[in-house]
């Protein structure tokens, strides 16, 4: 068993954290920014008060932060991860952030001894909580293989893409894929309820056919019911899709409908819709179709 300073027990990273204790691990947390939950700290957790002071602690630092910035003042800022970091410890990095600085943060991590591994996640908050996250790495074999078992623990599709980068650049791809079948999805069920039919007979018998997907049935069934209370919040979505739509423009790639779908979000944070969860993009094509699928 290892001892884990995890940074950054938001929506996604507590249950996370939360299966990491379950399998025995020690986990130790930092509170410069927020108090750790009680429950963790109830089962075990240690509380530091800086990243310095918790990483001193840790063979393993996982991070799990809403943005590069973040990333960097935990990593890099005044009592940070790097001032503790030395041959051996392994520094995971699980948030989405810019690939392009993922590149710049492995090489100063590597710089101390230290390793980095740059580790985005999908699934949402179901798959956090039920340890079934796919998990998208970028870094060394070597740094891979010995952080697998952690892996192992959060994730059911766990994949060392490439180098330090490459976990991001797919996290990137990941997540244009996502935001297009909500899209699609939006668009079909509004099709149809304003068409006259029952949206939810038409995901049920759509989910037996080639358009089936996982968005299709959790996020179908949200857009239905009009749970948008957020897994993974529009403001995060909007985030990665800048990173999509900017690094498209850097290597001269058109993302039109990647595009089109962050407008879409645009549009529902207009609509004061920032913190729902994305799934509910619904929201801004039944605003376009002036009908809502919810009776």
């Amino acid at each position: 068993m290892s001892t884990i300073a995890f940074i950054g027990t938001g929506i996604m990273g507590k249950p996370m954290a939360v299966n990491l204790q379950k399998a025995g691990h020690q986990l130790v947390f930092s509170e410069h920014f927020n108090q750790v939950p009680t429950d963790l700290i109830a089962a075990g957790g240690i509380a530091f008060p800086t990243p310095k002071a918790a990483t001193e602690q840790a063979d393993y630092i996982i991070l799990m932060l809403p943005n590069t910035p973040q990333v960097e003042e935990v990593l890099f800022g005044k009592d940070g991860v790097e001032e503790a970091l030395t041959a051996g410890k392994v520094v995971i990095d699980m948030s989405s952030i810019s690939p392009i600085e993922t590149k710049q943060f492995a090489a100063r991590v590597k710089e101390s001894g230290a390793e980095y591994l740059d580790a985005p996640v999908s699934g949402g908050e179901v798959g956090a909580i039920n340890a079934a996250l796919t998990i998208m790495v970028g870094g060394e074999e070597s740094s891979f293989e010995k952080a697998k078992p952690l892996f192992e623990v959060m994730g059911k599709n766990i994949t060392l893409v490439g180098e330090s980068g490459a976990g991001q650049i797919c996290k990137v791809a990941n997540q244009i894929i996502v935001a297009l079948n909500i899209e699609a999805v939006s668009e079909a069920l509004v099709f149809a309820s304003k068409a006259g039919a029952d949206p939810a007979r038409v995901r049920e018998a759509l989910m037996g056919g080639f358009a089936n997907s996982k968005i299709l049935d959790v996020h179908g069934e949200r857009m239905i019911k009009g749970t948008f209370d957020p897994g993974f919040k529009i403001a995060l979505h909007q985030k990665d899709l800048d990173l999509a739509i900017s690094g498209a423009k850097t290597l001269g790639v058109s993302l039109p409908n990647t595009v089109m779908a962050q407008g879409l979000f645009d549009q529902c944070v207009a609509m004061g819709g920032e913190g729902w969860d994305h799934s509910a993009m619904i929201r801004a094509i039944e605003q376009l179709a002036d009908h809502e699928i919810r009776k």
